[in-house]
């Protein structure tokens, strides 16, 4: 399922704002009248289950955004850019300024929707059609609208939901915002039917697997404070699900490294078809890969973007002597030149450094479309590292702490990153709890999960700006409060 968009003619309609997924014209068809008179007479075949199922992982692609302002919360990397203003709703995240008026959050939300109810499409027609296999499509619905929930609760908090089926135009003025509590009982839900009809083994290539559905609940049980649930259902992962470490750090982000050995879900990516910058959400590319790449830049392996997204020296410096993976994560430009020849020009807020993870490489030349927003990186949005460290810290965190298992999930990653085991940790309780937290800030900067780290630990008030009791969410769009007509209140303090 390496290309999601295989020009699917559904007839989906999403709410005005509230649920479109803003559409390409090649792509989709949000026709109103098309939806109410065919929607109920799809879903008779197979085929017809597994297009709206790539329907529904399409929606991934435009996931870019929630990795790319993910960051740029966090206190690993400034916004970057041009200047001040050249995307203001990154700045103002950045800056812990933001309000309910801002476009980048309400692409998130709109984007989000859109593919909750894509996933929820085949929901609620599950029982329509019966064939060989149907328990499988049906599973990745479930860990589809799953994901598309969980983005949704880490960012805006409480949201709605309809558990039996689609969102439709009037739902915004009737379903409230569900608590959080609610909303993590459905995504659990969701994902042990998810569990239960997948295996270990993809049918293809990108699409969810037992192993990522399993590794998702454990990181939503983290989310909740149920660290022995999270510790059991991730054991499962590491015990059963046939993931290995790529010995390779380096590997892992480059093309030769997608979905290997330790991946265990990624976002697919191509650049076989363009898109413009007028429907970011249309790329079949990796739109946060360009804006993350180096002004300007001439030289080998690399090729230029918009400098959003740089890392500080305080992240750098977080990385240890010895630690094979700085040079992967983080592109020391300056050092990078003299050594390379390679020329650049600087952007807003330049710090020297770049998310080498992430910025563009250079591509054949008949790569297709903008390339600055095609860019064909998958992202990997669920690795084995990660895993484990979620297990170690699961262990570390229960009632009855397991710190002797704790140790052993943690040094396997740092054994990968040194390369050997002569900084292993050895330390106990708390001091253990925060070698892990550092340790998950080195092994995933860059990839969208810093912020959320730090909120759900508590730890928010080490981002610059944020105020307690407020920069744990982010407001609900202004134009989605507007739509709900009284129905659905403001984020406190926003």
């Amino acid at each position: 399922m390496r290309n999601y968009k295989q020009k699917i003619k559904l007839g989906f309609i999403f709410m005005a704002s509230l649920f479109i997924l803003s559409s390409c014209s090649d792509d989709y068809l949000n026709n109103s009248k098309l939806y109410a008179e065919d929607s109920e007479s799809f879903f008779n075949s197979e085929a017809d289950y597994y297009n709206a199922l790539v329907a529904a992982y399409d929606p991934l692609q435009s996931t870019f955004i929630n990795v790319l302002m993910g960051e740029i919360a966090s206190n690993n990397t400034l916004c970057g850019g041009e200047s001040a203003t050249d995307v203001p709703g990154y700045q103002q995240v950045d800056d812990m300024i933001h309000t309910p008026v801002n476009a980048q959050l309400q692409n998130l939300w709109s984007w989000m929707y859109g593919g909750v109810n894509r996933a929820a499409y085949i929901i609620e027609f599950k029982d329509k059609t019966d064939f060989t296999g149907k328990d499988v499509i049906l599973g990745e619905a479930y860990f589809l609208r799953a994901y598309y929930n969980f983005e949704l609760v880490k960012w805006f908090g409480d949201i709605p939901i309809k558990p039996e089926g689609r969102f439709v135009l009037g739902d915004e003025k009737t379903i409230p915002r569900s608590p959080k509590a609610d909303v993590y009982a459905l995504i659990e839900a969701d994902l042990k039917i998810a569990v239960a009809n997948l295996s270990y083994t993809a049918p293809q290539t990108g699409r969810a697997t037992k192993g990522a559905a399993e590794a998702l609940l454990g990181k939503v049980y983290l989310y909740q404070d149920k660290f022995s649930e999270a510790a059991s259902i991730l054991e499962s992962v590491i015990n059963n699900g046939g993931y290995v470490l790529e010995s390779d750090y380096n590997k892992i982000f480059e093309f030769a490294g997608e979905n290997g050995t330790g991946s265990v879900f990624e976002v697919q990516y191509t650049d076989i078809e363009g898109a413009g910058f007028g429907c970011l959400q249309c790329s079949e590319g990796n739109v946060a890969v360009g804006f993350q790449g180096v002004r300007g830049y001439q030289g080998t392996l690399f090729t230029s973007g918009f400098s959003f997204n740089v890392p500080t020296q305080e992240v750098v410096d977080e990385f240890e002597a010895g630690d094979n993976r700085k040079d992967v994560a983080i592109l020391d430009i300056e050092a990078w030149a003299q050594s390379t020849g390679a020329s650049y020009t600087t952007g807003y807020e330049h710090t020297g450094y770049f998310n080498r993870k992430y910025i563009p490489r250079v591509r054949t030349a008949d790569a297709a479309g903008d390339l600055n927003i095609t860019n064909p990186n998958n992202y990997r949005a669920i690795r084995f590292a990660d895993v484990l460290l979620m297990a170690a810290e699961a262990n570390n965190r229960k009632s009855t702490p397991d710190d002797t298992k704790a140790k052993i999930y943690l040094n396997r990653v740092r054994e990968r990153a040194f390369g050997n085991a002569n900084n292993n940790i050895t330390t106990t309780g708390s001091n253990l709890t925060a070698a892990i937290y550092k340790e998950r800030r080195v092994e995933l900067v860059g990839e969208g999960h810093q912020f959320f780290d730090l909120v759900r630990t508590g730890r928010g008030a080490q981002i610059s700006g944020f105020t307690t009791g407020k920069n744990e969410v982010f407001p609900i769009p202004l134009e989605e409060i507007q739509f709900s007509q009284g129905n659905w209140s403001q984020n406190p303090q926003y």
